[in-house]
């Protein structure tokens, strides 16, 4: 009898590899056609505009300073990082976590050197530190900023990434430069610190959300993703770690489980606005908020949310900026530039493409896993007390509608590499759901794909 119920659970075993593997396998296939079809594109038309399609990104086989820190992360974190996470107290997991990914981010980074890695990524023409001189009087470039968003303006319009975000995300760099850490360096330090925060907020918010085992087992896979090499340095990282942290305020405020949830709605709330007015893109993170309160049965912290939302809009709008103008006008803009000419046919799968690289084959088994739990989960849905694993795939849902609206919207052409970051976070998760014994498997896999990008690409952010 033992030894019929141990071949039956070998088998089933092996049927979970074999699927997760194939899982695996349907990701690779989609990037290599991705790059296959993106580059007769490019050779013919060249209005994809990125150089090493669905990437931006060019053809770069380098080492550099960083090369050997990068190695060792990742052998530390495979090795180590499983039992780690199951063992260390709680805190220490999540004050732990945070150094972990910023290790991880910053040896990356360094493969292309600290002048260019890290100094340098932000400073370029399209970027926010190329016009800190013209908020010198804050008042008036708020309520002139919707004035410079359309190109017609000439010499006078916003570089591509001032134009295309609301004034906070500018702003940043600009509260930098006047408490006297201005430059690249600083900008991109700032990027790498506040981006890699992100894993601390994700564990909080599972935990809430799902449980602490749960939580403990996704902790190696948000620490050790190849999503870091756009983290450092982008300020779509940094962007991704405000939004992080509002779900991580709003998760235990709806679930009851800090001493103060009026204080963690009203924080949520406040990091909500933020987020809006760091990136329009980032509205659609109210998917992943609202799957919280579904999932936890809880409207008890919206009214303060939204209170601290509001809070912050009123503080824009009154400082002169309308968000709605400067959407309604970025839309415009977006369509002045490469936009027009990028075709949406390619890039609607193109960029499905760029998710895979920037969360691995082991999102991609994990999404089989989330996919495949889908139906019953969402019928317990209905249910009290539903299990952890079940909230998960609602968690993991969520993210991928969000995605999934911005990639269907066409506001979304390439660059979501970076720009699909804040989304991308909370598809890592998904890798918890993976068999135990293949785990160190996994985070292999997703150590080589990040070492294999940064060593013979130059992305470009």
């Amino acid at each position: 009898m033992t030894t019929r119920v141990t071949t039956r659970e070998t088998s089933e075993a092996r049927r979970v590899r074999r699927a997760d593997l194939l899982a695996a396998a349907a990701g690779a296939l989609l990037v290599a056609l991705a790059v296959v079809v993106g580059t007769v594109i490019q050779h013919a038309t060249g209005n994809l505009r990125v150089n090493w399609p669905p990437l931006y990104a060019s053809w770069f086989p380098h080492l550099g300073p960083g090369t050997p820190a990068a190695f060792a992360v990742a052998v530390l974190v495979i090795a180590y990082g499983p039992p780690l996470a199951a063992r260390l107290p709680w805190r220490g997991l999540v004050l732990a976590g945070w150094p972990a990914a910023m290790a991880w981010t910053w040896s990356l980074a360094l493969i292309d050197g600290f002048r260019t890695g890290i100094a340098g990524r932000l400073t370029t023409e399209y970027e926010y530190l190329t016009v800190i001189r013209r908020f010198d009087h804050l008042g008036p470039a708020l309520r002139d900023f919707t004035q410079h968003i359309l190109l017609h303006h000439g010499p006078d319009s916003w570089p591509a990434h001032i134009a295309g975000h609301p004034p906070a995300a500018v702003l940043t760099f600009v509260g930098l430069d006047r408490i006297g850490l201005g430059g690249g360096a600083w900008a991109g330090i700032w990027c790498i610190t506040l981006g890699t925060s992100a894993v601390a907020a994700a564990l909080i918010t599972l935990r809430a959300l799902t449980d602490e085992p749960t939580a403990r087992r996704a902790a190696p896979f948000l620490v050790l993703a190849p999503a870091a090499v756009w983290v450092g340095t982008s300020a779509d990282g940094y962007f991704a770690a405000v939004a992080a942290w509002a779900l991580a305020f709003l998760t235990p405020a709806a679930t009851r489980t800090t001493r103060a949830p009026a204080a963690a709605a009203l924080t949520a709330g406040l990091l909500f606005g933020l987020t809006c007015y760091l990136s329009y893109g980032l509205t659609l993170i109210a998917l992943i908020a609202a799957a919280i309160l579904l999932v936890t049965r809880s409207v008890r912290p919206l009214p303060l949310v939204l209170a601290g939302t509001a809070a912050v809009a009123a503080v824009f709008t009154l400082a002169g900026f309308s968000w709605w103008e400067g959407y309604r006008l970025l839309v415009e803009r977006y369509y002045q530039g490469v936009a027009a000419v990028r075709p949406y046919a390619y890039w609607v799968w193109g960029n499905l493409a760029c998710t895979v690289v920037i969360t691995g084959l082991a999102t991609v088994a994990g999404l089989r896993h989330v996919l495949a739990a889908a139906p019953p989960a969402l019928r317990r849905l209905r249910h009290s007390g539903t299990a952890a694993d079940d909230r998960l795939v609602v968690l993991v849902l969520a993210a991928l509608a969000a995605l999934l609206a911005a990639d269907l919207s066409g506001m979304s052409k390439a660059e979501t590499e970076r720009i699909w970051l804040p989304f991308a976070l909370w598809l890592l998760p998904a890798a918890a759901l993976l068999p135990a014994a293949h785990r160190r498997h996994w985070l292999t896999a997703q150590a080589v794909l990040a070492l294999l990008i940064n060593h013979l690409l130059y992305t470009g952010w």
